[in-house]
């Protein structure tokens, strides 16, 4: 077997949103991380192991001044809204321009994205105030997110999310790893003159 086979990935995932997601609703099922802000999760994808390293910042305001540094590396972003809750939805667009500015990924315009919509189990959908439709519509006007709907209290939809988090996040990295392949070789030569590539 190939050793990138066996190889377990490492996946930064970022939540970003107006409610809150994964902390404190997931301590059973995710694995808080002693002195960090993230928790993990690990999934098999075909033969890889991969872990999920989420930072959910989600409803966490001292997450909202950390800046660049804290964005950057990142493999994915989770946008999460409450779908009872219109201005939730509203600030989504804020929270993507946000992420894009803050992470300054390669190619902002494929960067993975997932959208979720949170508490679909309230008042058994009574108070719902965003629809179906229309998260969808603005997942196709974002480049065609992926979208779940999802309670995270009954735990409805949730692993579904992360594995689909999981598979763009790899398929973006294989799509880079081409697009840097052929840059590789100049880079490596400049590193061994001992010089620098900028």
């Amino acid at each position: 077997m190939d050793i990138s086979m066996k190889r377990r990935t490492l996946l930064k995932v970022i939540v970003l949103g107006d409610s809150g997601y994964v902390y404190k609703k997931f301590s059973q099922q995710y694995k808080p991380t002693i002195g960090a802000d993230f928790m993990t999760k690990e999934i098999q994808l075909d033969d890889k192991l991969v872990t999920l390293q989420i930072w959910d910042t989600a409803g966490q305001e001292r997450f909202q001044s950390l800046g660049s540094a804290f964005y950057r590396g990142a493999d994915c972003c989770i946008l999460v809204y409450d779908v009872n809750v219109l201005r939730s939805f509203e600030t989504l667009h804020n929270w993507h321009e946000e992420f894009l500015k803050q992470a300054d990924p390669t190619n902002p315009e494929i960067f993975p994205f997932v959208l979720l919509g949170n508490k679909v189990d309230l008042d058994g959908g009574h108070s719902r105030m965003v629809s179906e439709k229309n998260a969808r519509e603005w997942c196709t006007s974002k480049g065609n997110i992926p979208y779940f709907e999802t309670s995270a209290k009954e735990d409805y939809n949730v692993d579904e999310a992360f594995l689909c988090a999981a598979k763009i996040s790899l398929d973006n990295e294989h799509e880079q790893d081409i697009y840097f392949r052929g840059i590789s070789e100049t880079v490596s030569e400049v590193e061994q003159r001992g010089g620098c590539a900028c």
